[in-house]
């Protein structure tokens, strides 16, 4: 099986060691160029294809025709796209034999987009999943080709849930190639499994934190964005300050949301229910532990929240 590959991230490097672990002939990989904004937490499937001989390209624009020929010549008989952040033309997509596959991070239809597992932890999900598709020209719409589950439980975060998302990947991949190769892979149209959803990508500024949301909402949003993501935040003395680790607490105070009501342990009050602030940053500032920093601070009936 002739197999160019599309990746990027850890779900990219471990499907693409499945691929190789399988026998495919891989003729080449795309992916991307790392961002120096971005912090590099995973492994990089460039450095395994590097390994392996494998030619890698890193095109700024997959509409320039000179990579749709580059394709066209390799006459492939299966693309597949793993967590490849460009869209690839349909050009690209039409050209492979058997056919064109992205595994994208969720149950599809349900959290078609960027960053499913990050979206799947702020809406509160308790399980989530893989999905091979076939590509179409619509992102993330085509006929589904194999699913796997994945449980998230109230304490999971990114780094915990992305790291069962990558097991299953591997999992996933391992089962469904031989019948990729062979063309016997079943096929299901997304719109008789249920209504399809839609999230965009975020940003470091989509984590500032709502107080007037209740307590187990502001949770999701701190472990959907907590280490390695950007994090999220708050204002305490007209500073950005991080909320790196929390958990939601019993308790009714006729407080403000967002007035801190206990400094040991350091409680603040939400719209409904209370949060205990478990790792905390001052931006600039090391991290600390939440009790500590509330004994090194005068924080007595302060009130988080606000811009700068």
């Amino acid at each position: 099986m002739k197999v160019v590959v599309f990746a990027y991230h850890e779900i990219g490097y471990v499907c693409l060691e499945e691929l190789i672990n399988f026998g495919a002939h891989i003729l080449c990989l795309f992916t991307h160029k790392d961002d120096p904004g971005e912090e590099v937490w995973f492994r990089r499937p460039a450095v395994l294809a590097g390994q392996h001989g494998i030619p890698i390209y890193t095109p700024d624009d997959l509409k320039e025709s000179k990579w749709k020929n580059l394709v066209a010549d390799m006459n492939p008989d299966v693309l597949f796209s793993f967590y490849y952040r460009k869209m690839i033309p349909i050009e690209i997509l039409d050209i492979p034999r058997i056919g064109a596959f992205n595994l994208h991070g969720s149950l599809l239809p349900k959290f078609r987009g960027r960053c499913p597992v990050n979206w799947a932890l702020i809406q509160g999900e308790t399980r989530t999943g893989l999905t091979l598709h076939s590509m179409v020209e619509k992102p993330d719409a085509g006929d589904i080709i194999t699913q796997r589950t994945v449980n998230i439980t109230f304490d999971d975060t990114a780094y915990t849930l992305f790291a069962k998302m990558t097991r299953g990947a591997q999992d996933l991949m391992r089962e469904i190639l031989p019948s990729i190769a062979d063309g016997s892979f079943p096929r299901t149209p997304q719109a008789i499994l249920g209504p399809s959803s839609y999230f965009g990508g975020r940003k470091p500024e989509d984590g500032i934190i709502s107080w007037e949301k209740d307590a187990v909402t502001v949770y999701n949003l701190i472990r959907a964005t907590t280490h390695p993501y950007p994090g999220a935040f708050t204002y305490l003395d007209s500073r950005r300050f991080f909320i790196w680790k929390a958990y939601p607490e019993a308790g009714l105070w006729d407080r403000a949301p967002g007035t801190i009501v206990s400094t040991r342990p350091l409680l603040v009050n939400t719209g409904k229910g209370v949060l205990r602030l478990l790792r905390v940053q001052w931006e600039g500032e090391n991290e600390a532990d939440g009790d500590a920093f509330a004994a090194a601070h005068k924080l007595d009936n302060k009130i988080l929240g606000g811009t700068t």
